[in-house]
């Protein structure tokens, strides 16, 4: 668990440095921020997407997700424990902190470093790629909390969740995810952090949330197709 631990203070660290900083930014300057932190998750959704070997199950997996968060409504159910918990820090702005905890959530959680580490750990005793990946979510959180503020910092629960519970099932879940499983659990989170990185941007506002299934669709459907 040490990795997942350091990896949990990278994140906490970078959003406080974030959330700091950008209260003595110029507006002009946030800006400019934001939409280079909106590229930035473009581009790292678009590096893990492309991983796809089969683009209709990945479709397919959007598709089912879509209508299966749609008809759970994850994304209000989302947007209503973050308008709670605002309400008892007796602060204001709706969903802002949701958001923030939503979209940096998946783009920690999401990814072949977000698998593999913590099955590294929890195998090998090998620390190398959840250390790696601390460096990089620091980084990022620093930009992240700049622009949509200390809701990022929060994303460092779930992460503690879901890279300890993989450390700890490793021995269990490495023969369910197979490269191949692994390969299309990156390619549909990738799309989903692309479409953060649009919201971000202010192109298009996704419901990211009601898309999250998508991910255990395409593990799901992956690992059918590897045994049939």
């Amino acid at each position: 668990m040490w990795g997942t631990w350091v990896n949990v203070l990278a994140i906490l660290v970078g959003s406080f440095i974030g959330s700091f900083i950008g209260k003595y930014l110029p507006r002009n300057l946030l800006e400019t921020l934001t939409q280079a932190t909106g590229l930035g998750i473009v581009l790292v959704g678009l590096s893990m997407s492309i991983q796809s070997s089969n683009l209709v199950l990945i479709i397919v997996s959007l598709v089912i997700g879509g209508i299966t968060g749609e008809l759970i409504d994850i994304e209000g159910k989302l947007v209503g424990f973050g308008q709670k918990f605002e309400q008892r820090i007796s602060m204001n702005g709706g969903g802002k902190i949701t958001k923030a905890f939503v979209s940096a959530s998946l783009v920690y959680c999401v990814g072949a470093m977000a698998i593999m580490g913590p099955l590294e750990a929890g195998l090998r005793n090998s620390y190398n790629t959840l250390f790696s990946k601390a460096i990089l979510d620091g980084i990022l959180a620093v930009s992240m909390s700049t622009s949509l503020g200390w809701g990022v910092a929060l994303s460092s629960i779930a992460v503690l969740m879901y890279q300890g519970s993989l450390t700890l099932l490793a021995s269990w879940l490495q023969f369910y995810l197979t490269n191949d499983v692994i390969r299309e659990i990156t390619a549909s989170g990738g799309l989903l952090i692309i479409a953060i990185g649009l919201s971000v941007l202010k192109i298009k506002d996704f419901k990211v949330g009601n898309l999250l299934p998508a991910i255990l669709y395409a593990g799901l459907l992956s690992f059918w197709l590897h045994w049939i």
